[in-house]
């Protein structure tokens, strides 16, 4: 989730090919609700819209109902334009980790962190408040008055059940913002003079400028969000946009925990022949063969379709961690296929990351890359950036920059709606 609009590096001379659908596979403009009149002057096909705490998830489903895709045959009449006279709308229900404090957990944990005892005593009621947030937050917070300005904790349960109900409402909805963000500090109470000038174009919520307290967000209550939101995906049969920052080997625990039980089995040489007897070298079949010979061996303990205890599709959005990490992701025997978006403001923003991104554009399976902006504010900054990352995806690929945005396309529609048959 990035909080501010980046300006892109000033584009090359070749005019970027708009006329082939170009795809925003992860965006914030509900951020910014005064930016969304530029969806009709934007050149990207589509974009996904991250939902990430209380104040916005309302402003995606609204926003949704009157420029929102509502089925894949709709999304593939956007490639008879040339190019779309608007930019289309795809939403994405979901918590962020920077606000799951806000959040306790009443539907897995013994105890919850939060209980007011149906009291109406305003004091037991604060007194559990601040028992919240002294166990989901490090350090415990000791100031009363910075536990007084945050928002009273929500139940997991609610959002659950929201979550359930905007996803049913919207068929093409994914799961997203979601994730763990191990380095993530909470904003500081507002001063209240800087409070009544602050913009009331944007939508309330995040920083905005505010400087950083010390308070992180406590990892296991990271992951009891991330984990419900993951098997609500799975239930509804939905794919995930996934946010990790510097916790690359507890994020990866988490999600494939999910799935514990129901890897992908791998035949091995013997077994494909018993298959498909004669055929002594698996590997020379061709690829229908060898879907053939797979779905025979699928396990039966095979999640069906519909009901499903972890998402069956994962985009790691602006990807900054390194191919070696990247690699567990992409093994063969993980039940969920895993995609991996850039962004020009997160993965060209820093030389560390620049560094090394072509190496991890390069490992990232073809059909597994996407493109997104990251930015909260739509319109040309949103192409610009779009424009921006999908050559530095197609330099590094060794693609045309036509077949990378056509290739990217194919990629794009696969994630939200599943590879078509």
């Amino acid at each position: 989730m990035c909080q501010s609009s980046q300006s892109p590096d000033a584009k090359p001379s070749e005019s970027f090919p708009f006329h082939i659908p170009t795809y925003d596979a992860h965006c914030h403009p509900t951020d910014n609700m005064a930016s969304m009149a530029a969806l009709s002057t934007m050149k990207a096909a589509a974009m996904i819209i991250m939902a990430t705490r209380s104040q916005d998830q309302q402003l995606v489903a609204d926003v949704t109902q009157s420029h929102g895709i509502k089925s894949i045959d709709e999304l593939a009449s956007l490639k008879q334009a040339q190019p779309s006279s608007s930019c289309n709308l795809i939403p994405a229900f979901g918590w962020h980790p920077w606000f799951s404090h806000q959040l306790y957990d009443d539907t897995t944990a013994a105890t919850p962190t939060y209980n007011p005892s149906n009291t109406t005593d305003k004091d037991a009621i604060f007194q559990a408040k601040c028992a919240h947030y002294r166990a989901v937050l490090q350090p415990p917070p000791e100031d009363d008055s910075f536990i007084a300005s945050l928002p009273d904790p929500s139940p997991l349960s609610t959002l659950i059940n929201d979550t359930r109900a905007r996803l049913a409402a919207h068929p093409v909805a994914i799961v997203g913002e979601i994730g763990l963000d191990k380095p993530f500090r909470l904003p500081q109470q507002w001063d209240p003079s800087k409070l009544e000038d602050r913009d009331p174009s944007i939508t309330p919520g995040t920083r905005e400028g505010r400087l950083l307290s010390p308070y992180r967000v406590d990892m296991a209550h990271q992951q009891a969000i991330l984990t419900a939101q993951l098997q609500l995906a799975g239930e509804m049969n939905r794919p995930v946009s996934v946010h990790g920052v510097q916790a690359p080997g507890i994020l990866f625990d988490t999600i494939s925990k999910t799935w514990i039980g129901f890897e992908r089995h791998i035949p091995s040489r013997r077994e494909r022949r018993l298959v498909a007897p004669g055929a002594e070298d698996f590997s020379s079949s061709s690829d229908d063969e060898d879907d053939e010979i797979l779905a025979r061996l699928k396990p039966k303990s095979k999640p069906s379709q519909s009901k499903s205890p972890y998402a069956p599709r994962v985009c790691l959005h602006s990807y900054s961690g390194s191919a070696a990490v990247l690699s567990q992701w992409m093994r063969p025997t993980n039940p969920a296929d895993v995609y991996v978006s850039f962004s020009s403001a997160v993965n060209l923003g820093s030389e560390s990351v620049r560094a090394r991104i072509d190496d991890v554009i390069r490992a990232v399976p073809d059909d597994r890359v996407l493109v997104e902006s990251d930015l909260d504010c739509a319109g040309d900054a949103m192409d610009a950036a779009l424009d921006v990352m999908y050559r530095r995806v197609c330099a590094a690929k060794g693609w045309t920059l036509e077949d990378g945005v056509a290739r990217i396309a194919s990629n794009f529609e696969a994630f939200v709606f599943g590879k078509q048959k």
